[in-house]
């Protein structure tokens, strides 16, 4: 591991414990043995920092998506995406979102330090938001209006449904937190891949073209 990536991982880390606000270029520099200059020389100040972790964060989202083969980015910037994106797709991305954001270190350092600071930091609230609720729900709507377009999914309210589908992804997340052992953690992943499964069985329109995607030449 290189020195940037342990200051972007030590600095994630404090502030997951005490808030970004809390916590200063000096502190971080001395949990890592290092002075503040030779730090500076990595990243220009605590916001570059910051923003190095948003990026790496937002860079990991973008390739699971891009492995699952569901869009990389919202609707409104690359539409053409969503009206590919298959229903088995949606699940392998689901099952792959909730791993990592209940198992990686970086991963639950970051939602813990956009949870400490939601509530005193407007610019951390919009990307709480972003990350966790009316970001996943937006593009989640977006995916099921598309897929009712292409006859992959039952008809109705592509907002509700997004609601239904992804509200258990956060709460399961939480109870995960809170697991006092591997097999709880286990046990709340299982839970989480039968709420998908059992979702996907109830709205997925049925037959061949649902099994295999649609017809991808639009």
């Amino acid at each position: 591991m290189g020195t940037k990536e342990k200051i972007l991982i030590t600095a994630l880390r404090l502030f997951a414990q005490d808030g970004y606000e809390a916590v200063s270029v000096s502190r971080i520099a001395g949990e890592l043995g290092m002075t503040k200059g030779a730090l500076y020389k990595h990243y220009k100040n605590k916001r570059d920092i910051y923003d190095s972790i948003v990026a790496h964060i937002f860079q990991l989202d973008a390739e699971r998506a891009k492995t699952s083969k569901v869009p990389e980015k919202t609707f409104d910037e690359t539409p053409l995406p969503f009206r590919y994106t298959t229903v088995e797709g949606l699940k392998t991305f689901m099952e792959a979102q909730f791993r990592y954001w209940s198992e990686d270190e970086t991963a639950c350092n970051f939602r813990r330090m956009l949870t400490l600071e939601q509530y005193r930091n407007p610019e951390l609230t919009e990307l709480y938001h972003r990350a966790f609720t009316s970001g996943p729900l937006g593009y989640t709507e977006d995916l099921f209006r598309e897929m009712m377009g292409r006859g992959l999914w039952h008809k109705g309210n592509p907002r509700q449904m997004a609601v239904e589908f992804y509200a258990p992804f956060y709460l399961l997340l939480s109870i995960s937190d809170a697991a006092s052992s591997e097999p709880e953690k286990r046990a709340t992943e299982e839970l989480f891949t039968a709420h998908v499964e059992g979702f996907i069985e109830k709205y997925a329109s049925e037959g061949e073209e649902a099994a295999n995607g649609g017809d991808h030449k639009g």
